[in-house]
């Protein structure tokens, strides 16, 4: 009965179907939560202003449970209510899955996953509003490098396709700078107990540690990590420093540096009106996968309306090379960028926790800089 109704949604003239299918249980709650209110704020906005060219937006939020298999059935359900686009979801393993799905559709879908190589396998229909991490471990790189003078440094890395798609991008950037990996620890999805990780850690000699792990093993990592004295400088990439470890490490996630491809926390005055809204509606502080929801909803909305018309094929062909400026798409935030693989680029910044709060210290240019159309 429900397909049934969704898809006489799907099809009516007055509407157009936006399924969202994301991480609301399991490991990725945290993340999925976060985006799945972003979705709802920006459906809400636009719908209250006359939806997308008077089309009002319908949505609803499959569950993907943080599980690669449910995320591919989840997909599959909303593919036969013929969606417009399809968002979601953020866990890069789900997205590995079932992004073959939206591509046999030819349906786009708008990811919050940051693997690298999603984008590499010449699927035209898959576009992120994160960073993927050949353009974010650069960054990070080049802080390491050219700022922290540092010569050797351990990664400690989550066993999973985020995990290993960031620790391989970290690595390969570190050996092009000619930093030594002074040790490679793997750690386990939704493991508890960071005490022998972190006694390896006391024992090789690194100027830093790079983490990389999802939030809640990142908070885990960093009570272990002080509570054993650990004095080696932390740094991590957007989720060791999000508002969700922030929170569950207490002041052990104090003097944690490193970069966030975006935060509520960030000095632009579009994200910080964001985030008010934000917090007003929901009564909790949104972490980056906030914005990256909010975002993909007027990234459909803004392209739609530059075609002119609901048209998939259009949709992909017009995201291939695209900037949006927020002058002319102020629900975008800030000025983003796409290339031909569907990557986005904008500027990211650099972050350190400080007295339980992000501090952004510093704003980092875009890689690869663009001229708006």
């Amino acid at each position: 009965m429900a397909a049934t109704l969704w898809a006489g949604a799907a099809q009516a003239e007055n509407t157009v179907y936006i399924p969202d299918v994301v991480e609301l249980s399991g490991p990725g709650a945290v993340s999925g939560t976060n985006w799945r209110d972003g979705v709802a704020l920006a459906v809400d906005e636009i719908n209250a202003a006359g939806g997308i060219l008077g089309r009002k937006i319908v949505t609803e939020h499959l569950d993907t449970q943080s599980n690669p298999g449910v995320s591919r059935a989840q997909v599959q359900k909303v593919l036969d209510r013929e969606p417009y686009v399809v968002l979601g979801p953020i866990y890069s393993g789900s997205v590995k899955v079932n992004m073959a799905l939206t591509q046999q559709a030819e349906v786009p879908q708008i990811v919050g996953a940051e693997a690298a190589d999603i984008t590499t396998q010449g699927n035209p229909w898959i576009f992120r509003t994160a960073f993927g991490q050949q353009f974010s471990m650069p960054k990070i790189a080049n802080y390491l490098h050219d700022q922290l003078k540092v010569k050797s440094v351990a990664v400690v890395w989550v066993n999973n396709d985020f995990g290993k798609g960031g620790r391989d991008s970290f690595v390969k950037e570190m050996k092009v700078r000619g930093i030594e990996i002074a040790s490679d620890l793997s750690t386990e999805q939704g493991q508890v107990d960071f005490g022998s990780d972190v006694i390896k850690l006391k024992n090789v000699k690194a100027d830093a540690v790079f983490v990389y792990t999802n939030e809640e093993e990142s908070a885990r990592f960093l009570i272990e990590a002080k509570r054993q004295g650990l004095t080696v400088p932390l740094f991590g990439e957007t989720t060791l420093l999000s508002q969700k470890v922030v929170e569950l490490a207490g002041p052990a996630a104090n003097g944690v540096r490193g970069h966030v491809g975006l935060s509520a926390d960030a000095p632009v005055p579009a994200i910080q009106a964001f985030a008010k809204k934000f917090s007003d509606r929901y009564r909790y502080w949104p972490d980056h996968n906030g914005i990256k929801g909010y975002t993909a909803v007027y990234l459909v909305k803004y392209v739609t309306e530059i075609i002119g018309k609901f048209d998939g094929h259009a949709f992909g062909t017009t995201m291939k090379g695209l900037t949006l400026t927020p002058d002319k798409a102020p629900g975008m935030l800030m000025e983003a960028s796409w290339d031909q693989n569907g990557d986005i680029d904008r500027e990211s910044f650099l972050a350190e926790i400080v007295d339980g709060k992000q501090k952004i210290v510093a704003t980092l240019p875009k890689l690869k800089p663009s001229k708006a159309p």
